[in-house]
């Protein structure tokens, strides 16, 4: 079964437009767990608009399920990596102004950074994806860089799934099998929904992990988180 993680931002995007802890990310983190969640995510951005650096300290001693942090790897971002120590880091080439993550790594041209500083996760015991696009280049430099599992970023294919999920499909299928091939675990994530994410696991069976957040949380403002996350895992 390919394993879904929560991304948890928006929870924390609601807490941070009032103030105060309501609602509660931790308790919202482990509710996830407990309702079947194999895996919790975050994205601390600089600006910590949503996520912040004290809610990754605060999550990592209480959560019992997979613990993935993610975001670009300055060097503020690498030191909480390295002081929480989750069980996989995923690199994300974002800025500090963007309201979301819209792009993968160009792993050719960032070769020697990002084996670098995936070399330092690996050295703390850090399991370490990188984002790329459905690109295969991207997917065979991500393993030079000596990456443990690419995340392929699945916008594309959620934009296009509506008007020919096929084609929408076929790059993401070339790229898992490229990653397969060079021995890369394999992620997704980026606007996958209970619309489109059945398709994509019966087409990457192989799959690993999938990350969803926003349109997780958008569902489960109608259905309720618990059975949001059920309808979710049955698409898995």
């Amino acid at each position: 079964m390919t394993k879904l993680s929560v991304n948890i931002n928006k929870v924390a995007t609601l807490r941070n437009a009032r103030g105060g802890n309501n609602p509660d990310v931790l308790k919202v983190a482990l509710d996830c767990e407990r309702f079947g969640a194999q895996g919790i995510t975050v994205h601390p951005r600089p600006d910590e608009r949503h996520i912040r650096y004290q809610d990754v300290r605060d999550l990592r001693p209480v959560l019992t399920t997979e613990f993935n942090i993610e975001g670009n790897p300055i060097s503020e971002f690498i030191a909480l990596v390295l002081e929480a120590k989750p069980t996989q880091v995923t690199l994300v080439p974002d800025g500090h102004d963007q309201i979301t993550s819209n792009h993968g790594w160009d792993t050719r041209t960032h070769l020697d950074f990002l084996t670098d500083v995936t070399a330092r996760f690996k050295a703390a015991g850090i399991r370490v994806s990188i984002f790329v696009g459905a690109d295969v280049e991207a997917v065979e430099y991500a393993a030079r860089a000596g990456a443990d599992r690419v995340e392929l970023y699945t916008e594309p294919y959620a934009k296009a799934y509506a008007t020919d999920r096929d084609a929408a499909i076929a790059p993401f299928i070339r790229a898992a099998k490229a990653a397969r091939d060079f021995g890369l675990g394999l992620n997704a994530g980026h606007d996958l929904s209970l619309e489109n994410l059945a398709f994509y696991r019966e087409q990457i069976p192989w799959t690993d992990e999938v990350s969803i957040g926003h349109a997780l949380i958008c569902d489960a403002l109608y259905l309720g988180l618990e059975e949001t996350i059920h309808r979710y895992l049955s698409c898995l």
